[in-house]
């Protein structure tokens, strides 16, 4: 069962050009930025309460969230969920018939162990579970 919203994920053309507005307009705390090779994105975390937003910055034109940009422009992308053990909810989840992106949890940005659920099993909603260790 979920724990928590761990995260807002807001894909973004430039954390340079957005993060400005978080700061200064949301007076929001950034926690900090990094680089998620696997995914081909730059991520920068803003703190907010108990949860994070989470800017998603394409690395290059691969990048499935340069794809997201450019079907759908900028905005919200997904909502992630923390779990305790990742790889037995995904199990459930498939044994229940729900489509999932990824099958198996992958590296994602803080060393979390993530996977996506498909938005067509899910009303629309790209959610991803997430699992830090």
């Amino acid at each position: 069962m979920p724990k928590k919203v761990d995260h807002i994920g807001i894909a973004v053309k430039s954390i340079d050009e957005t993060l400005p507005f978080y700061l200064n307009h949301l007076k929001l705390e950034l926690l900090g930025i990094e680089e998620v090779s696997t995914q081909k994105v730059r991520v920068a975390f803003l703190k907010i309460g108990e949860s994070k937003l989470e800017l998603l910055e394409p690395m290059s034109e691969e990048s499935p969230i340069a794809n997201y940009i450019a079907k759908r422009g900028e905005g919200l992308h997904h909502v992630a969920l923390a779990v305790d053990n990742i790889e037995l909810r995904l199990n459930e989840l498939k044994e229940q018939g729900v489509r999932l992106i990824h099958e198996q949890p992958v590296k994602g940005a803080a060393n979390a162990s993530v996977a996506f659920l498909h938005p067509k099993s899910a009303h629309g909603v790209l959610y991803e579970y997430c699992e830090k260790k």
